[in-house]
């Protein structure tokens, strides 16, 4: 049979992200065990572990069960949480026992065997008419080699384990490394890990086979049953889904303004102060998490436990508080009469953001100076930035004291960072809006569709059936429901509602769990639900320079820093690590053949994504500069769903129309022209091997994607002026989807503009609670 990705296109894709696990115990062995079970296929995932040790070596074992209805072909977990580099256990039943393995893939292909754990089964093991279930003892499983070192389980904090389930049966049942298809569906749920240990002396006896003597002292006394709702949902006057820029600001003014309020995150905490405790060893005895530390953004994309993306989104999405803002580089432009123009898309109602921006920079004003001690660092690229610049007429600026100033500009970057740390809108907006008695916040809860008559939302479905009514939280009479679940995860939302285009809600009819929560065909609304959807394409440039300190290409960052950064910023928060990685910003407009004025936009950086040269080269002087198109640009795609439900784009909206390449190649070609008139500076990719129009025709369609992903609900087209959903009577949408094309700079800024002004219209909006 014909392979295919074992465990999904991407870590673990599927179709609902878990709540929190929390402790039980096993009837049938007497362990405790902490874990969870899946409400819609009633898996239950659980691990013990031996005590943590003050001094010495932890313990590298854990013991396990998988407990799963007879229906249920295969089942695994990932304890890390990833299905590269991380421990997969995989296990089904056949004729009347467990067969099982350990996996590891490198790569998303299927999953082989995993050299170095030792699984010995416990004796509650067992397969009858109803259930199966897997009970082992894992040792040598909570460490392992890497191609890049090592990787581990969080046996100390919190953690996010993956599973994954089938209803297809294993090609060869009898053989424990037998090949398998994609799973059906897959899922996360948070556990705090440092308290799912038991005593040295309890965890020796079920180690060894032995019973009894479980007990739970926090947490839910079992979680192998849900029968039924275990309490009354709570209606709230407004829903807010989506704990991004655009829903903490929704949710923030909404309960501001006396709305009783929730707000639902599908993933778990981050900076400290909001519960987080992900961090790298030098920063333990902090409140600092890898989110906290703006010098830290470059590791997002390298880290062994990226518990942070979106699994069901093949483009990079942030599913933890603060969406984006959590993990993005947080470049942060006020934006400019153009970016809400009616040229740009948006009614002219909309076209005075002025109040609204206002309102944003008083909660949170940009920095370009943001280490606490006020001095830049790390400061060369900028320097030689300047130098290629200035004699091509470009002006030096504060970029944010000139928002509507873009061409033929630069200046240092601006960030949405204070006191050193990243802030965006989890440490303002959410800070207040949490202190509130009227506002509920509830995370690892995935919204799965809203729940509507006709036009009317009623509330929406969660796959947390603990919270009541089948995962159903209600609204008040006159309730709205506010989607800000981002560019790819609202249409979602949306197509499984019943809202969309007609072959986006065929994919969830067919769709065994989705399918039947659909309204009535008679009530699906036709709208272009994930059309217009717009992305800066992006080009990087890299170069030396002998006066540049690339910083090990931001290499070591999180495990092993330069000493004295690491303690300068733990002191007070001031250094390198006050600031992500970017140092400088330019603009400059051009005229297309058609007329049309596009934006380029560069952002350059110490370091460099990736090198290709014949030049010998120091790599401690790389730098590189990441061109973009924004404002203006005129090709469009398209983002929905596939047949497992995952959020993807369907036509990419790089270079559709030809005449964006050709500006941008102009731009590029431009920008390069004064490289010989800089001493010292060196392009090395592309080098002289190649033209610049060969590479950027030859570049890889993968790494045009800047995750600036906007349009997907763009007002006028699928929501109205007041961001309502036409065709509805309460369903609205605050977040980038909404915003009908991209602004001059990053967008961070003008999303958060624009959904000041939306929950302004929202609240102004006659009929509601």
């Amino acid at each position: 049979m014909l392979l295919r990705l074992a465990l999904g296109a991407l870590p673990l894709i599927g179709s609902a992200l878990a709540q929190t696990g929390g402790a039980y115990v096993d009837p049938d062995n007497g362990i405790t065990f902490f874990g969870y079970q899946d409400p819609v296929h009633l898996v239950q995932y659980g691990f013990s572990f031996p005590p943590l040790v003050s001094t010495g070596s932890n313990s590298t074992e854990f013991i396990g069960e998988i407990v799963a209805p007879i229906a249920t072909s295969w089942a695994g977990v990932s304890p890390g949480g990833a299905m590269l580099n991380n421990l997969l256990l995989v296990a089904w039943p056949n004729a009347g026992k467990i067969v099982r393995s350990a996996r590891f893939a490198t790569d998303y292909v299927q999953p082989t065997a995993m050299t170095g754990p030792v699984l010995t089964d416990l004796p509650s093991t067992k397969v009858n008419s109803t259930h199966w279930k897997w009970v082992y003892r894992c040792q040598n499983c909570v460490t392992w080699a890497t191609a890049s070192g090592t990787s581990s389980i969080p046996i100390g904090g919190f953690g996010v384990p993956a599973w994954a389930w089938s209803n297809i049966a294993v090609d060869t049942p009898s053989d424990p490394q037998s090949t398998f298809q994609e799973h059906t569906d897959f899922g996360f749920y948070g556990l705090d890990y440092s308290q799912a240990h038991v005593s040295a002396a309890q965890y020796q006896l079920w180690s060894t086979g032995g019973t009894g003597g479980g007990t739970v002292t926090t947490g839910p006394t079992s979680t192998t049953t849900t029968t039924g709702p275990t309490q009354s949902a709570t209606p709230y006057d407004y829903i807010v889904v989506g704990g991004g820029p655009g829903g903490l600001i929704a949710a923030d003014r909404l309960s501001e303004a006396g709305k009783k309020v929730i707000l639902i995150e599908r993933g778990g905490p981050s900076l400290g102060f909001t519960g987080g405790t992900y961090q790298p060893t030098w920063l333990k005895g902090t409140n600092l998490t890898k989110f906290d530390v703006p010098g830290l953004f470059e590791s997002m994309f390298t880290d062994s436990n990226p518990f942070w993306w979106c699994k069901d989104v093949t483009v990079f999405a942030g599913c933890l508080l603060g969406g984006g803002t959590a993990i993005n580089g947080a470049l942060y432009w006020l934006p400019s009469y153009d970016d809400f123009s009616t040229k740009a898309g948006w009614p002219a109602a909309w076209n005075n953001h002025g109040p609204y921006t206002a309102k944003l920079s008083a909660r949170l004003p940009p920095t370009d100076a943001p280490s606490t001690d006020g001095k830049r660092y790390l400061e060369q690229v900028s320097n030689i930035t300047a130098q290629l610049l200035a004699p091509q007429g470009y002006s030096s600026l504060t970029i944010n004291s000139n928002p509507d100033y873009k061409d033929h500009v630069y200046g240092y970057s601006a960030f949405s960072f204070l006191n050193g740390k990243r802030a965006g809108p989890i440490a303002t907006y959410y800070k207040t809006a949490i202190a509130r008695k009227n506002f509920t916040y509830k995370q690892y809860t995935n919204v799965l569709n809203v729940v509507r008559n006709g036009p009317t939302i009623t509330g929406v479905k969660t796959n947390d059936t603990s919270i009541g009514g089948n995962g159903i939280i209600p609204l008040n009479p006159k309730g709205r429901v506010i989607l800000s679940a981002g560019s790819y995860g609202t249409p979602r939302i949306l197509f499984r509602s019943g809202i969309g285009p007609t072959d986006m809600i065929s994919l969830v009819q067919n769709d065994p769990v989705a399918g039947p929560l659909l309204p009535p065909a008679s009530q699906f609304i036709n709208l272009p639900v994930g059309y217009n959807a717009s992305d800066n394409p992006s080009i990087n440039l890299v170069f030396t320079h002998p006066s540049v300190d690339a910083y090990d290409n931001w290499a070591n960052v999180f495990t092993n820093p330069r000493p004295a950064d690491a303690a300068q910023y733990i002191k007070n928060q001031s250094g390198i690590f006050a600031a992500a990685s970017p140092r400088m910003n330019f603009w400059r407009a051009y005229s297309g053949r058609d007329g049309n004025v596009r934006y380029m936009q560069g952002t350059a950086r110490p370091g460099a994504a990736s090198v290709t040269t014949s030049y010998p080269y120091n790599a401690s002087n790389i730098w590189t500069i990441t061109v973009y198109l924004s404002t203006g640009i005129t090709s469009r795609g398209r983002v929905g769903i596939d047949a497992a439900l995952t959020a993807r784009p369907l036509v990419n909206p790089w270079f559709v129309d030809p005449i964006d390449k050709e500006v941008l190649l102009q731009g590029i070609n431009d920008l390069v022209a004064g490289v010989n008139n800089v001493p010292g500076l060196t392009m090395i990719t592309p080098d002289n091997t190649t033209t610049i129009t060969n590479y950027v025709n030859t570049y890889d369609p993968a790494n045009l994607n800047s995750n600036h992903w906007v349009g997907t609900c763009s007002i006028g087209q699928v929501v109205d002026v007041n961001t309502q959903v036409i065709g509805t009577n309460n369903l609205f949408v605050i977040d980038a989807s909404i915003v009908p094309s991209l602004p001059v700079g990053n967008p961070h800024g003008a999303i958060m503009s624009a959904a000041e002004q939306g929950v302004a219209r929202v609240l102004a909006l006659a009929g509601g609670p």
